[in-house]
């Protein structure tokens, strides 16, 4: 409604503006959501809430280590060579530091354990759920896509189609359009935020 409010900023001004955008035609609403649906968006957002804490937890333990001469690949497959390194004794490495490395493992484990529960219960909602069940069947979309999509995706009934969903997505190129012509562009990076973390999906698996 920000568009219609004038200026000055009061109750009267916010109501006038409401009435102005409710006699637009053209106006789409967002649908209200159940508390059913709203958990579901709870569920995700702490599920990468998690996965993003933990990149940051390996990030700043390897570039610790960096500073030591002890170069560590990032990801998570990659931390048993950390433990290796801490735990050898040859390794010109600090007391301090090894104690601070294994405070960084514990949390990264400690995180890890969370996230795999929270990805366990994606999955075993995929299997009741119906609609959540037939996404699963899309190649590339898993239970963590599935989840996003169901979590904050209004209801597909308004999408006259697929093209449409992903212009809700934003994955749709520029318009540099005039004088009757269609000129397109590279697709903007203003994409929603739920399509670039259900990206992560992959990477997670890989992990």
């Amino acid at each position: 409604m920000k568009r219609f409010v004038k200026r000055q900023k009061n109750d009267a001004a916010d109501a006038a503006a409401i009435t102005e955008a409710a006699m637009r035609p053209n106006l789409l609403y967002v649908a209200v959501k159940s508390a059913e649906h709203q958990a579901r968006a709870v569920a995700f957002r702490t599920h990468q809430s998690f996965v993003g804490q933990r990149t940051q937890l390996i990030n700043a333990l390897c570039g610790h280590l960096a500073e030591f001469g002890l170069v560590v690949a990032q990801g998570p497959a990659d931390l048993k060579s950390v433990v290796g390194m801490i735990d050898d004794r040859a390794t010109d490495l600090p007391d301090a530091v090894r104690y601070i490395a294994r405070l960084y493992l514990d949390q990264i484990a400690l995180l890890t354990h969370k996230i795999e529960e929270l990805h366990s219960k994606l999955v075993a909602s995929t299997k009741v759920d119906d609609a959540m069940r037939r996404l699963c069947t899309v190649p590339g979309i898993g239970p963590v896509s599935t989840g996003a999509i169901m979590a904050f995706a209004p209801d597909f009934t308004t999408f006259a189609s697929g093209r449409y969903f992903a212009a809700w997505l934003g994955l749709v190129p520029r318009q540099r359009s005039t004088g009757g012509k269609t000129q397109l562009g590279s697709a903007s990076k203003m994409a929603r935020t739920i399509w670039a973390m259900m990206t992560r999906e992959d990477n997670y698996r890989m992990a």
